[in-house]
């Protein structure tokens, strides 16, 4: 949620850095409310100190034995004021509360202008050691008639019938080989970022309240994309208290409101998590989207990054973290390039984004892999996330709040059997992942 203060203080500024997100904020129904707002305060307060003074004269005059009864009928109407009075402020904080929720974040100085992902701009590009790139900067063709990851996968054990009679369409089965190298994957990305990058792995809930995914930002604005739960007989909090249950769409979800309502410790920064779930997307609106294959399903599995900081080292985190996962596409031999997104293809909550793109021979082209975000205090000023410093007088500060996939399990399965096919259908598996394929180094169909 953007900080009403600075509405209040430098409300220019605001509706421009809104503006580079495409967004026309309505100046004049915020100018609106704030005038309501601030004469409602104004005459509360004036109330309230006409209420002091008729309470110490009503006291003189009784004293002395006089008539105090016009000073005490004046000061009897006066709670009933004030009770109005505070309904009205608390509905016009509603009303500015409730749409705010749905105004994005405000982008970086740094986040360049544009309106579409045809404005991002490039960082840099990556391609193993072994491969030249082509007078385009890209990876060289295969030299060989090139297949797509479905005609590729199908004969290793990807199954899209089975998932279709199952769960219908946008869903995937895996078997045999293809299964267990969906699972090295997962099992690299979590180790790698253990092990190497210092982050905690955890295991988080699959479904979560209404109230969580307020704190994230998926609700309200995004509730049509994610899966509601059909609530039971049962007699746990979130069904007492009424609140609706939803499939999480990413473990950032989890992962990041696991620090809601709470004031951490200075030295509990940063704070560095990651897991691997799966994760449901209903997909509204993308219809004729990469309907073929694995690109855009509505149940896949990612290993989500997510750290904690200190205000002042976000940006730090936010580059640290991309490092974090261009080191899966590295040690998976996967050509990839970096893009910073542009103001008008940001996602709702942040700040800054970089995409990590992969590519995809048989699309020839780079595709979304991974996408890492700073959303600053947005997040926190929702959930009530804080820290306070070190010293007695210190005052609880928000925290900032970074997301990233390192990496989307099934794009990256995908990747890796376009990048590593041969002639004869075959899969070469990247060295990093043998370990945990029994020291199998090739893939083939039955």
């Amino acid at each position: 949620m953007l900080d009403q203060n600075l509405l209040r203080k430098d409300l220019p500024t605001v509706v421009k850095a809104l503006a580079l997100r495409g967004l026309s904020f309505d100046t004049e129904r915020f100018n609106r409310l704030e005038t309501e707002r601030k004469a409602s305060q104004m005459e509360t307060e004036a109330l309230q100190a006409r209420r002091n003074a008729l309470a110490k004269q009503i006291g003189q005059l009784k004293s002395r034995g006089e008539d105090a009864s016009e000073l005490m009928t004046e000061s009897q109407a006066i709670p009933a004021r004030l009770k109005e009075l505070e309904a009205r402020l608390g509905a016009i904080q509603e009303e500015l509360s409730d749409w705010l929720l749905n105004v994005p974040n405000l982008p970086h100085e740094s986040v360049p202008a544009g309106e579409s992902s045809d404005d991002n701009v490039e960082v840099r590009r990556w391609l193993p050691g072994n491969m030249q790139a082509d007078a385009e900067g890209n990876p060289p063709k295969l030299g060989f008639e090139t297949r797509d990851h479905v005609a590729l996968g199908e004969p290793l054990g990807l199954d899209f019938e089975s998932a279709r009679k199952l769960s219908g369409s946008r869903f995937m089965m895996l078997r045999g080989q293809i299964a267990r190298l969906h699972r090295a994957l997962a099992q690299f990305m979590l180790d790698l970022h253990t092990e190497r990058h210092g982050y905690q792995e955890c295991y988080t809930p699959y479904i979560v309240n209404g109230s969580t995914l307020l704190g994230t930002g998926q609700l309200p604005k995004f509730k049509d994309d994610m899966f509601w739960v059909t609530k039971g007989g049962g007699d746990d909090d979130a069904e007492a208290d009424g609140e609706d249950l939803y499939l999480i769409s990413t473990s950032e979800i989890t992962l990041t409101a696991s620090v809601r309502e709470s004031i951490l410790a200075e030295d509990q920064l940063p704070m560095r998590l990651t897991a691997h779930t799966p994760c449901f997307r209903s997909e509204a609106g993308s219809g004729g989207r990469d309907v073929r294959g694995m690109i855009r399903q509505h149940q896949f599995d990612k290993v989500e990054m997510v750290q904690i900081v200190h205000p002042e080292k976000s940006y730090e985190a936010l580059e640290e973290m991309v490092g974090h996962a261009e080191a899966v596409l590295q040690a998976l031999e996967l050509p990839y390039r970096v893009v910073l997104l542009c103001g008008g293809d940001m996602g709702f909550g942040a700040a800054k984004t970089y995409d990590l793109e992969v590519w995809l021979p048989a699309q020839d082209t780079w595709r979304e892999i991974s996408s890492v975000s700073n959303c600053e205090a947005f997040q926190a000023r929702r959930m009530q996330a804080r820290f306070r410093a070190a010293g007695p007088k210190a005052k609880p500060e928000y925290v900032h709040t970074l997301n990233g996939s390192g990496l989307a399990v099934g794009r990256c399965l995908v990747a890796v059997l376009e990048n590593g096919q041969q002639a004869d259908g075959s899969v070469v598996i990247p060295e990093a992942l043998r370990p945990y394929m029994g020291g199998q180094e090739v893939i083939k169909p039955a």
